[in-house]
């Protein structure tokens, strides 16, 4: 157990773009635009939608989605973030909706930083790509408050931007939400700390008292 933790998501918060919806319109573009927004107005599951448009890509194709991450640019701030993190003994665990691998791949130079990264796994050994997760339920294939409520953090900050991060905003103590989040939960009445780099989530935590040294229990 952790006496505080940070959630984070990946594909549009630590990056500055959505590279899993990019690599979905990229190579299964047809899917994507019929799917994508049914999912984004809340009318299709997570669960229900990202297969339809995911295994239909063939698996010999994954070697060049894992080419299309490897120059992916980072949002500002995310070295100062989690040093800050370190500094105060604060888990750092990045929860993506996205795969897991290209989280891997985009975040390697700070892996050592992070405590953790979950997030969709894939397997190629079919013709067609097969998605799951360990997280996985009846509404999402990551249901991000199972990995929230794995930690058994006495309070937690969740930072997203996106329908994948909804679910696990509202029941979060505290988030940090920017894009679409912030659209939903201003929608829903939901308290949030608006941000647009990692440099504000820094300032906003810092503000909430997140940075103070502390011991965890484990």
């Amino acid at each position: 157990m952790f006496a505080k933790a940070i959630f984070c998501d990946f594909d549009g918060t630590i990056t500055e773009t959505e590279i899993f919806v990019a690599l979905m319109r990229h190579f299964a573009p047809e899917s994507a635009a019929a799917i994508l927004p049914e999912i984004y107005a809340q009318r299709l599951s997570l669960r229900e939608g990202l297969p339809r448009v995911l295994e239909g890509i063939p698996s010999r194709r994954w070697p060049e989605m894992e080419d299309f991450v490897r120059d992916t640019a980072l949002r500002p701030g995310l070295p100062a973030l989690l040093d800050a993190a370190r500094r105060a003994e604060v888990p750092f665990i990045v929860v993506t909706g996205g795969f897991t691998r290209m989280a891997e791949i985009v975040l390697a130079p700070y892996r050592r930083a992070i405590h953790a990264i979950h997030g969709l796994e894939v397997d190629v050994s079919g013709p067609t790509l097969r998605v799951f997760s360990p997280w996985q339920d009846a509404q999402e294939l990551v249901a991000k408050r199972q990995v929230l409520d794995h930690y058994h953090s006495a309070t937690a900050v969740c930072i997203g931007d996106s329908i994948t991060d909804l679910r696990v905003a509202r029941d979060c103590p505290l988030v940090c939400a920017r894009d679409r989040l912030a659209q939903y939960l201003e929608a829903e009445g939901k308290a949030f700390i608006p941000f647009e780099t990692l440099d504000d989530v820094n300032t906003a935590l810092a503000k909430q008292g997140w940075w103070q040294e502390q011991h965890h229990a484990q």
